[in-house]
């Protein structure tokens, strides 16, 4: 097969509105900048939560099963395949991790989640690639499935065992935790100084190296380990031109079906074993409905991230970070974010200026003026706008981000071997 001609088939549509790509050093100047925001939103709202040791690192452990998710749909997608089963994959992860977990270790039932997980992607391969069923149908039966199958299971293990329930698992063994001493106690206490920008970027560090899970440790590095595998392999190659062009692939020796299949497994895998970290790190027990629609969550922060591991991360951690404010600080801290939205739509509003772009300036001229004073005038917002502010974060974010994406272009796309021919 040539390499260089599926490169080209699978790099095509960069012509005429495609992004730029972003450079190491542009990455740190946008991280840099979001940072000193949040740190000045902090310092004029007296937020100190918003950037604390504890809250970087719970936005984190509330991050890796949206990112895993999100992994999950990057691999089904990049090969042709939407998945919106991931939710339905996730829950069979939490349910075969849990009871593999309590009974044989914690390291067992991570493998028994992704497992599950795969189970479920294979599921969802035989229904689109065999029979070529509707993708979205597909996924919204294995979201049901999974959901019936696993309180079916529950109702004869988990509800027999000791400390079980049909609900709810026995406690799992927790996976073992690491902290660098001295430089987490250090970076902590910098944190608790409270000074601008300095004490903001010791919590973010000190919420990296203190109690984290071996577990993180290794789903993080999933994500450098996927873009290497899909962007620097032949292998990679030839699985994004099944969902790039799967008729010119096959044209080139490529067996669709093989890389569709793998892609579709291992997308599951990666949601299972999200949901395995959701039962054995994140709560130390299965509980029914606990993915709490992450899976869903997931596929949003893949399409944020316009079908990249890296952009597909930072959505991840957004969502993560926007979870946490909810447990912690609760009100307080996201009515600190109405702050926080309202300053950056000013900074929308300068820029459709100098776009010349007048009506989306005026709107967003009137949502910050309409966040400004819902800021000012009150204290604390709404309980029931606390717990929906990560659904909120999700519906924003799609909305602001949808019209620079660029979708596989034969994502979704019924797809017959040979019928190029």
């Amino acid at each position: 097969m040539s390499t260089s001609t599926v490169s080209a088939t699978s790099a095509a549509p960069k012509k005429g509105g495609g992004r730029r790509k972003l450079t190491l050093p542009w990455i740190l100047l946008m991280i840099a900048g979001g940072l000193a925001l949040i740190s000045l939103v902090r310092v004029i709202s007296g937020a100190d939560d918003l950037t604390s040791v504890g809250q970087v690192s719970g936005a984190l452990q509330l991050a890796v099963p949206i990112a895993l998710a999100g992994l999950g749909g990057l691999w089904a997608e990049r090969a042709g395949v939407v998945n919106i089963g991931l939710e339905g994959m996730m829950i069979l992860g939490t349910w075969f991790g849990a009871w593999a977990g309590y009974q044989w270790g914690p390291w067992t039932g991570v493998l028994m989640g992704i497992v599950g997980g795969a189970l479920g992607g294979l599921l969802h391969a035989i229904i689109t690639v065999t029979f070529n069923v509707n993708h979205i149908v597909s996924g919204v039966a294995v979201n049901i499935l999974a959901v019936g199958f696993t309180q079916y299971l529950s109702n004869f293990t988990f509800d027999k065992a000791p400390g079980g329930s049909s609900k709810q698992s026995p406690r799992i063994d927790p996976i073992t935790e690491v902290t660098i001493p001295g430089l987490s106690h250090w970076l902590a206490t910098l944190q608790g100084k409270h000074w601008f920008l300095v004490s903001d970027l010791a919590g973010v560090l000190g919420g990296l190296v203190t109690n984290l899970s071996l577990l993180t440790i290794v789903a993080v590095l999933l994500i450098p380990a996927t873009w290497w595998v899909l962007w620097r392999t032949s292998f990679g190659l030839r699985l994004r031109s099944c969902g790039e062009n799967p008729v010119a692939a096959e044209s080139l020796g490529v067996n669709v079906y093989k890389y569709k299949y793998i892609a579709v497994v291992v997308s599951g895998a990666m949601a299972g074993l999200g949901g395995a970290f959701l039962a054995i790190v994140s709560t130390g027990i299965y509980q029914e409905g606990q993915t709490g629609g992450r899976g869903y969550i997931g596929l949003a922060a893949m399409i944020f991230g316009n079908w990249m591991p890296g952009g597909m991360a930072l959505g991840s951690g957004l969502f993560g970070f926007t979870y946490s404010l909810r447990l912690r600080g609760g009100s307080e801290n996201v009515h600190a974010m109405l702050l926080l939205l309202a300053i950056l739509l000013v900074i929308v509003l300068v820029w459709q200026l100098y776009k010349k772009k007048y009506v989306q300036g005026a709107i967003a001229a009137a949502c910050a003026a309409g966040l400004f004073l819902w800021y000012a005038l009150t204290d604390a917002v709404p309980s029931q706008f606390v717990d929906a502010a990560p659904y909120v974060t999700t519906l924003l974010v799609l909305a602001l981000s949808a019209q620079r994406l660029r979708m596989p272009k034969a994502d979704g796309l019924p797809y017959r071997k040979g019928q190029g021919k």
